[in-house]
């Protein structure tokens, strides 16, 4: 009888330890194809980023991977919230370069190339030819990181002007109270850069050359997007979730062959 019961219960718990391993082997197969997905889908979003880099040729214009790729999430996250026009550029204002360098770039995604690559201007308190100091506050004369929307223009001190919204609470939020635009002025130029080894700078406005200031304002209207970079400073945003973005690029990586077709992913 001792020996019966003890089979019984041999038998029992093998096919517990069966039951819990099929049931293990299950979750295990449901987070593969999870992480599979996810995977598939990380991989389409950075080989369609890589592709837009690749084909406007910013790696010769000396604006690293990396910080493309934060402004593209960034664009077509805003673009998905419904804050940009039909007809949205983006532009990108690196300064981890030093303001010797052009480092503005303005890129249409759609057409996959670049509109303008020039010198832009930082806020006089931001530092001299490298920008190190950044600020949202009222009267500090400093650059503000992160992103921003275009929004309506108007003929101020310096001409021509394009008001600018920040999106970002904390880095940028109060650039139409600090009065932030872009705008032409004539420090921005190659002759300043000979004279002081650096170019002029601003009260904070991402200004530029006042030749440029008049069809840059055009191309871009309202509802464009601009993105001033730093690496090196503790910077967050929603705009910077690559999930969401992945998901508003989704119709763009299905209709390019490269990806195939991702929409029956399990």
């Amino acid at each position: 009888m001792r020996n019966y019961v003890l089979g019984v219960s041999g038998l029992l718990l093998i096919a517990t330890c069966s039951l819990f391993t099929a049931w293990k082997n299950d979750d295990a197969n449901q987070a593969g194809k999870r992480f599979s997905s996810e995977n598939t889908l990380e991989t389409a979003y950075i080989h369609h980023a890589r592709s837009l880099y690749q084909s406007a040729h910013l790696k010769d214009s000396g604006l690293s991977f990396p910080v493309f790729e934060k402004a593209l999430t960034g664009y077509y996250n805003l673009k998905k919230a419904g804050l940009l026009s039909d007809h949205a550029l983006l532009s990108i204002a690196d300064f981890d370069q030093p303001s010797t360098s052009k480092r503005l770039y303005v890129l249409n995604v759609d057409q996959r190339d670049v509109v303008l690559n020039t010198w832009v201007a930082h806020g006089q308190r931001s530092g001299e030819n490298q920008a190190v100091t950044f600020s949202n506050q009222n009267d500090s004369f400093a650059s503000s990181i992160g992103f921003f929307v275009t929004g309506e223009e108007y003929h101020g001190t310096h001409g021509r002007s394009l008001k600018l919204d920040g999106m970002d609470p904390g880095f940028n939020d109060n650039a139409r109270l600090r009065s932030i635009v872009i705008h032409g002025a004539p420090y921005v130029s190659e002759g300043t850069i000979a004279a002081l080894g650096r170019l002029g700078r601003s009260q904070g406005c991402p200004a530029v050359a006042p030749e440029l200031a008049d069809p840059l304002i055009s191309s871009l209207g309202e509802g464009s997007v601009l993105f001033i970079n730093k690496s090196s400073e503790r910077y967050a945003s929603t705009f910077l979730n690559e999930e969401s973005a992945y998901l508003a690029m989704m119709p763009e990586i299905n209709d390019t062959p490269l990806y195939g077709n991702l929409s029956n992913m399990d």
